[in-house]
């Protein structure tokens, strides 16, 4: 999880935590956990983030592009 991207990411398309955070239906202490590895994103939030933020891919922010 890198969450660095996923906050460049949100703030180039001006979304906040907060709205972020209603929209996938959690409270920002969730969101903070998820983001920092206490807990991890489920499959439907991740998409819900990708489609909320018009990503084409998760890879990057989720996962780890491996590079051989």
């Amino acid at each position: 999880m890198d969450k660095f991207r996923l906050e460049y990411e949100m703030k180039s398309k001006g979304i906040t935590i907060e709205v972020l955070c209603k929209s996938l239906g959690i409270s920002r202490s969730a969101f903070y956990r998820k983001c920092n590895g206490l807990s991890n994103f489920t499959q439907n939030e991740i998409q819900q983030i990708v489609d909320f933020l018009g990503l084409k891919s998760p890879m990057g922010i989720f996962f780890k592009e491996n590079v051989s």
